[in-house]
């Protein structure tokens, strides 16, 4: 069971959004990853603060099955139901919503969402580059919208460790409303690097993509 720190910043700034502290492991029914996100240090607040959390369950094909987010006092669950659906509320319940979109999957800042998305997709170095819909859930207030992305498996490679080979997965992922790029670097279901996501800890090896 894969546990670790991810440092989480601004991809365009690197102001620091935090930390995540993270658990994961697949299951017999498919993969869970468990999270909480503390605040980075500030002017009036102390680091370590509790920003939010992320409850993450898959399926065996890679389908949200159960996603419950909280952050800056909204609260997220959705499922993939009829696309994927999902429930937005304050504490109150005032102002709470509800959504409905023909998506794949959910989509985030937490590095759940990406190792979602490779269980999902199941990309081969030799398969072609793969167009998803995502709903994407953005900080602070989990405000919903839908993106369209395309996903490549460009390079795979193994790494020697002393627990055996590490196999390093290198995927291009462009964003289809601006064209834009960029680059995520998976091993199993641990994110090695992405833009604003770096892996800081990491108390176990990862579990491989089953």
């Amino acid at each position: 069971m894969p546990r670790g720190r991810y440092s989480l910043h601004d991809p365009h700034d690197h102001t620091p959004l935090g930390d995540e502290h993270f658990h994961c492991a697949p299951g017999p029914s498919g993969w869970r990853y468990v999270s909480r996100i503390t605040a980075p240090a500030g002017i009036t607040t102390p680091s370590g603060d509790d920003a939010g959390s992320v409850d993450l369950a898959l399926d065996e094909l890679g389908r949200p099955i159960r996603l419950q987010l909280l952050a800056a006092d909204w609260e997220v669950r959705g499922a993939a139901l009829d696309g994927v659906t999902w429930v937005r509320t304050d504490p109150t319940g005032v102002h709470a919503t509800e959504g409905n979109v023909r998506a794949h999957a959910f989509t985030g800042t937490s590095p759940a969402f990406l190792v979602a998305i490779t269980r999902l997709l199941r990309l081969t170095p030799a398969s072609p580059a793969t167009r998803v819909r995502l709903v994407a859930f953005t900080d602070p207030v989990l405000a919903p919208r839908t993106v369209d992305q395309s996903w490549a498996l460009v390079n795979s490679e193994a790494h020697a460790t002393d627990n055996g080979p590490l196999i390093v997965d290198e995927y291009q992922v462009s964003a289809l409303d601006t064209g834009e790029q960029h680059t995520v670097h998976l091993a199993g279901d641990v994110v090695l690097a992405a833009p604003g996501i770096e892996l800081e800890d990491l108390e176990s090896p990862p579990s491989p993509l089953a």
